[in-house]
């Protein structure tokens, strides 16, 4: 049987909702900067459109590349980056936690309104849930790291240090560019929406350009762009 294109009761094309999706989630642009740009390209829709097309096909996409990465084994298990970062919600301060793997690659995003050993544990599951057991998980010095991983009997895969962690650290910039053109976001459950997709369309881009060659980037790029294309297709 085969599988009903989600694009079908959509009068404006696939293509175009790709990539008004695309220039939303992956660069900082607000929902009226893609109506601009889109626009200047001889597309009119309203920046309502493109919010509605996030939301519908946003977590389509990402759930389908996560697959598509998974099934072709390029999350690693060898060592994992652990870090929480502050987010205001309506004022008040939530904690975005985040796994990156040795290569930059975002594993997992969680949103939690503390950061204490329950919230780790729960985090660190869901984790290795998904993607396995790494051989070693560097972290800061947050205690609550320590407890949980002693609680999954896995403390003596732990490492902390002062520069250990810049992977992690490094990794948040992106969503840091991101959340300032969004003007911070008003509840939890669209901060893990989007934090979520976010990490997986940054994860089909990022190709550590600075440590490629230039024909190299090309062809990564052009590979992840056709990959991009080809989502949700029938």
């Amino acid at each position: 049987m085969t599988r009903r294109s989600p694009f079908r009761y959509f009068k404006t094309s696939p293509e175009i909702i790709r990539l008004a999706v695309m220039m939303y989630v992956r660069f900082p642009l607000s929902l009226r900067n893609v109506e601009d740009l889109l626009h200047e390209r001889g597309i009119d829709v309203s920046h309502e459109a493109v919010r509605y097309w996030w939301h519908r096909f946003g977590p389509m996409f990402a759930s389908e590349i996560r697959k598509r990465r998974i099934e072709g084994m390029r999350s690693s298990r060898w060592r994992w980056h652990l870090d929480e970062m502050f987010v205001k919600i309506n004022g008040e301060r939530h904690y975005l936690w985040r796994a990156v793997d040795h290569e930059g690659e975002v594993l997992e995003s969680f949103v939690t309104k503390v950061r204490d050993k329950k919230a780790a544990l729960k985090f660190l599951r869901k984790a290795m849930r998904k993607h396995g057991r790494p051989e070693v998980i560097v972290t800061d010095k947050l205690r609550s790291y320590s407890a949980a991983l002693k609680e999954i009997r896995a403390a003596h895969r732990q490492e902390t240090g002062r520069w250990l962690n810049n992977r992690a650290e490094n990794s948040h910039l992106p969503f840091r560019r991101r959340e300032r053109a969004m003007l911070r976001f008003r509840r939890m459950r669209s901060l893990q929406k989007f934090s979520a997709v976010h990490a997986s369309i940054y994860n089909l881009f990022n190709s550590e350009r600075s440590l490629t060659s230039r024909s190299n980037f090309k062809s990564h790029r052009a590979a992840a762009l056709a990959e991009w294309r080809g989502l949700c297709a029938e």
